[in-house]
């Protein structure tokens, strides 16, 4: 169990770090000229790249089973969510549920979609080298 744990915290911190990364770019850059969803749409396929990535290198020759990998990305989406949460509650002193209303519904549906992308790509990935 220990092998899944570690493998969920990297590909959580490893994603997390570059998210962090790009959305403060976005914050910073896109956002004044963009607008919150454009900004927020032209962070995921960015986004979307560092996960298949991470994922495909943690994960495409893991001896981890498929049933391990499964639970890798249930752990690292609720380490995600976590992360999120307790973002949202100390940069922006808001409750989740006024962020959640705020949100934008095309980005945010599109996050959604990312954050399940997120947690099924540690089982995905390993079907990338398999003859």
């Amino acid at each position: 169990m220990t092998k899944v744990a570690l493998a969920a915290v990297a590909y959580f911190a490893i994603v997390f770090a570059a998210g962090f990364v790009l959305g403060t770019l976005r914050t910073l850059w896109l956002l004044p000229r963009l607008g919150e969803r454009w900004a927020e749409l032209s962070e995921m396929p960015l986004m979307f790249m560092v996960m298949v990535v991470v994922s495909w290198r943690l994960f495409a020759d893991s001896s981890l089973s498929r049933t391990q990998r499964a639970i890798v990305g249930g752990i690292a989406l609720l380490l995600m969510l976590v992360a999120e949460v307790t973002l949202v509650l100390s940069l922006r002193q808001i409750a989740v549920s006024d962020y959640l209303s705020q949100r934008d519904p095309l980005a945010g549906s599109v996050y959604a979609i990312m954050l399940i992308i997120f947690a099924l790509l540690p089982t995905i990935a390993h079907y990338r080298h398999s003859p």
